[in-house]
């Protein structure tokens, strides 16, 4: 069974400056990770928050499963991203002290059909950051189009 589930967050690449990168297991509800796996889940305006020594991504939304019953899932409550200890800690420092946030990058299902979230430790970018991000993308495009032209 070939799973090629990969949520991504476009905005986050736009405006936040990603310095490092993690992959972290999600804990699910069952109704959650059927409705993942149909591709219904949104992260979109999602962003990562410590709570008791415990990493949780927020604002997460995954669509009710419609196959289920009364049992269903709440679409936007928090959930709790599986780290190790270590990195735990490192990210906590990190958002403590130089005041990084934690963003998430792409949601997947692995080899193993386990869901995973891809988050970055990122820094806001300022407006003028993002304008010659829009300016760097557009150069990019001209030169690939005249490129193409002269083969």
């Amino acid at each position: 069974m070939k799973n090629n589930i990969n949520i991504k967050n476009k905005k986050a690449k736009f405006e936040y400056e990603i310095l490092d990168k993690y992959t972290a297991g999600i804990k699910l509800a069952g109704t959650e990770i059927k409705s993942i796996r149909e591709g219904k889940a949104s992260i979109a305006e999602s962003f990562c928050e410590f709570s008791n020594h415990e990493l949780f991504v927020i604002n997460m939304t995954v669509q009710e499963y419609s196959h289920a019953t009364y049992f269903n899932h709440d679409p936007k409550h928090a959930r709790k991203l599986l780290l190790n200890r270590k990195e735990l800690k490192k990210l906590e420092k990190e958002v403590k002290n130089s005041g990084l946030t934690i963003v998430p990058l792409r949601l997947f299902i692995n080899d193993r059909g386990l869901a995973k979230m891809q988050i970055a430790l990122a820094k806001g970018k300022k407006l003028y950051d993002k304008r010659e991000t829009i300016k760097d993308r557009e150069s990019k495009r001209r030169l690939d189009r005249i490129q193409k032209d002269y083969k």
